[in-house]
């Protein structure tokens, strides 16, 4: 039997209601909101459309975003 062993990340996670700017991927150089947090990655709110007059939501690994202070 094998330990299992826990990476041990560096990488800040967002908390609900954080200001996070997107580094790579379709969205890169947005920012928005965390609105949820999961264990390998976040739901940002990232505007409103206006057309449908909804929230704009996007998932994003904890690898792709930094925390806007």
């Amino acid at each position: 039997m094998a330990e299992e062993t826990e990476k041990v990340s560096n990488v800040k996670k967002a908390d609900i209601g954080d200001t996070i700017s997107i580094t790579s991927g379709t969205e890169k150089g947005k920012k928005g909101k965390v609105v949820v947090v999961r264990d390998n990655s976040v739901i940002v709110e990232l505007g409103i459309n206006p057309k449908k007059d909804e929230p704009i939501k996007t998932v994003i690994s904890h690898k792709r975003y930094k925390v806007v202070k």
